[in-house]
């Protein structure tokens, strides 16, 4: 029987780095007009960072206003899908009560228990006052 042995790896290529073009890039072009380096040459200095901290917290409302923004419309319209099915069932119920309310419907629920429509007008009874 042989005797188990370690194959050797054979090593990966590495790709050639591909040459950059030496032309200026558009950050590099912001870059040297703007002329950042001059300004944080010794540091950031202390004045601006009020402006910095001022700035950050006016992005960070903003972030917050619009995640508040966006769920308040959500749940807006998941209350419209909600009000367009709670008004189709309420007309759908009304139409139900209109229907059973009918005097036809309604002489026809209670013929069973022995009510009948009356064939008579009603009339209206008077009272004589008698004399004291």
């Amino acid at each position: 029987m042989a005797t188990n042995t370690f194959k050797q790896a054979a090593k990966p290529k590495q790709p050639a780095a591909s040459p950059r073009k030496k032309g200026n890039s558009f950050f590099k072009l912001i870059e040297n007009y703007v002329k950042l380096g001059i300004i944080f040459e010794n540091g950031l200095p202390v004045r601006y960072i009020p402006y910095i901290l001022f700035t950050a917290a006016l992005g960070i409302f903003y972030i917050g206003n619009i995640h508040y923004a966006e769920k308040t419309v959500r749940k807006l319209d998941k209350l419209k899908v909600e009000v367009d099915d709670l008004r189709a069932e309420y007309i759908t119920i009304r139409a139900s009560y209109e229907y059973d309310g009918k005097q036809s419907e309604v002489a026809r629920k209670v013929a069973p228990m022995g009510l009948y429509e009356s064939a008579v007008p009603p009339y209206k009874i008077m009272l004589k006052k008698e004399q004291e």
